[in-house]
């Protein structure tokens, strides 16, 4: 029987690392459950919540704010986060801006993490 030395022993670690690697990249859910505000007719749906003591709100916008298009406004103790939706359909907002999610619920719930019990500042744009 050959000796373990400390190359084998790495030599084997980065294998076993390798195969676990390939197999979580391709082990996909075969169905996954539909994120809580999903899209109905492009649009997420509403959402009213108090979220880590903050209460958070999403709806369809008509007219003014900062909605890039997107016809959806986002509130935060009801001063407007500033959302956007990316080409590829996640959402960034105003405060985390380089952390795309999937609905503006999630992108209101991440600016309350970020935010840290500060106020939401109103943005105006300019």
């Amino acid at each position: 029987m050959p000796e373990l030395t400390r190359r084998r022993a790495l030599g084997a670690a980065a294998a076993l690392t390798a195969v676990a690697g390939a197999a979580a990249v391709t082990t996909t859910p075969a169905t996954a459950a539909p994120a809580p505000d999903h899209q109905h007719g492009g649009q997420p749906e509403s959402f009213d919540e108090v979220y880590r003591g903050r209460r958070i709100q999403g709806r369809p916008a008509s007219g003014g704010g900062h909605h890039h298009g997107a016809g959806y406004a986002v509130f935060i103790d009801g001063v407007e986060l500033h959302v956007m939706q990316n080409a590829d359909g996640s959402w960034i907002s105003v405060v985390s801006h380089y952390d795309p999610v999937a609905t503006p619920r999630a992108a209101a719930r991440a600016a309350v993490v970020e935010l840290q019990g500060a106020p939401l500042v109103p943005f105006n744009g300019n």
